[in-house]
């Protein structure tokens, strides 16, 4: 049987390569976030936590993630075919772990891996979690087909592997949810399941590295259509006359949970949402953009393909969101202490 290796160099499918034209660097082999900015502060969390050991659990053995092997004829490496998912971690507890783990039994449905028990994945997740002793961080799950003979069609037999690790995050858009931050427009050129959080995922790095290199935190994708689906890595909001407009999900979308947790504050504030799909050109006609997700929260767009967005700086209803997530957030950590 051959191994393939995987080390503490290992990042979550969202981030991508730092470039000399983002004004950064790789250090240590270690991946940095998208912009030059992003890349600056994750360089200094990176200097911080790389002497520190990350725990993970390998088919429902705890082990350092350094210390996890995997078969090269895994499907997940010869075919990108796996779900993953990534939780937040606030002062030692799971953000939303349900909705991760709910979204991650459908997407292990739709590939119709079978023999997996998400129960006892949940209770990895949170015993990893206790056990890594973070107190700001990421939890990673990915649960693959597992190892077979090189064959397009699905494996009569196959048993499925589970990864789990922990990490923290010094969470480097702290700064950016504060003076906004810049994005591209490009082609979405990802397949047609997009509601599926698969790992193969190398359209959507695609376009997070043409944002890297254009200096901006995130990628709009368009469709063929000329009609915003989401981020490269995040679900996309605009607002316009003191309503929010953002693409309803579906096949092509995917149901993100924190696009889902800013709907509900929406709800809960008595702020308007339309789910429609918006064309490219309206981008540029709007009061308000920001984007959303797992790491990132809630970050105001203020400029899109070196136009402005509004005025130039994260809105009102941004604002108001950013509030009743932390809000929220706050309440929660302290009903579960």
């Amino acid at each position: 049987m051959n191994w393939l290796f995987l080390d503490e160099s290992c990042q979550f499918p969202a981030w991508t390569p730092c470039t000399e034209a983002s004004g950064s660097k790789v250090i240590g082999g270690n991946i940095c976030l998208l912009s030059k900015e992003l890349c600056e502060a994750e360089e200094r969390a990176i200097d911080t936590v790389a002497t520190k050991t990350t725990l993970a659990n390998w088919n429902g053995q705890e082990m350092l993630l350094s210390e996890v092997k995997v078969s090269v004829l895994d499907r997940a490496f010869l075919f990108g075919e796996a779900i993953y998912e990534v939780i937040r971690i606030y002062q030692g507890r799971l953000w939303r772990c349900d909705d991760h783990l709910n979204r991650l039994a459908t997407g292990i449905q739709a590939l119709k891996i079978k023999g997996v028990d998400v129960a006892s994945i949940s209770a990895r997740v949170l015993e990893t979690s206790k056990n890594s002793q973070v107190k700001e961080g990421l939890a990673y799950i990915q649960v693959t087909r597992g190892v077979a003979s090189r064959c397009h069609r699905y494996p009569e037999q196959a048993t499925p592997n589970v990864l789990v690790y922990v990490e923290e995050y010094l969470d480097p858009c702290a700064e950016l949810r504060q003076t906004g931050a810049k994005a591209i427009t490009h082609s979405d050129i990802r397949w047609a399941r997009n509601d599926i959080k698969a790992t193969s995922l190398v359209a959507n790095c695609m376009a997070a590295q043409a944002a890297a290199e254009a200096g901006c935190l995130e990628s709009i994708l368009i469709d063929s259509s000329g009609l915003v689906t989401e981020g490269s890595h995040t679900s996309i909001f605009g607002a316009r006359d003191g309503c929010l407009l953002v693409s309803p999900s579906a096949a092509n979308v995917l149901p993100g949970i924190t696009k889902q947790q800013v709907l509900e504050l929406a709800a809960d504030s008595g702020i308007c949402v339309v789910e429609n799909r918006l064309k490219k050109s309206e981008l540029f006609e709007l009061d308000e953009l920001f984007l959303t997700g797992t790491p990132e929260e809630i970050v105001g767009i203020v400029q899109v393909d070196d136009c402005y967005i509004g005025n130039g700086l994260p809105g009102m209803l941004t604002k108001k969101l950013q509030q009743a997530f932390r809000a929220r957030l706050a309440s929660w950590l302290l009903s579960s202490s």
